[in-house]
């Protein structure tokens, strides 16, 4: 972990012993330049920001030919996916993605258990064999 001085988890209040040359705008309406000194005395500055590293991607080409042989041989091409052998997104850890649509009819059930219309019934029966 970097160093953080006395806030961990302060960012802003990192480096507050920094000695920090406070300037006002010129030029500005009767004590808005003694307004603007106290607010920059209230909040110290914080650190300059890192710019963080950025990750370096293979060069296309590096990574060998598309056609060369597996480097898995005892895994199943399907493994990830919810058919076939190997084991399925749940068990490979793939985050299942919601729809839109299959959240909207879910919750469009939920309304139809407490509040059922004639109208909202139908649209379930037109909307709900298809998700």
């Amino acid at each position: 972990m970097s160093d953080t001085g006395m806030y961990p988890n302060r960012s802003d209040l990192r480096g507050a012993g920094q000695k920090v040359t406070k300037q006002v705008v010129p030029g500005q309406t009767y004590g808005k330049g003694a307004e603007q000194m106290r607010a920059q005395q209230a909040v110290p500055m914080g650190r300059s920001p890192v710019e963080a590293p950025v990750p370096q991607r293979p060069m296309p080409g590096s990574l060998g030919s598309f056609s060369r042989p597996t480097e898995r041989p005892l895994e199943p091409i399907t493994a990830g996916a919810d058919f076939g052998p190997g084991p399925n997104s749940v068990m490979a850890g793939i985050p299942m993605l919601r729809s839109d649509v299959s959240s909207a009819v879910q919750e469009l059930r939920s309304i139809a258990m407490q509040y059922g219309t004639d109208d909202l019934l139908d649209l379930l029966d037109v909307y709900g064999d298809e998700i």
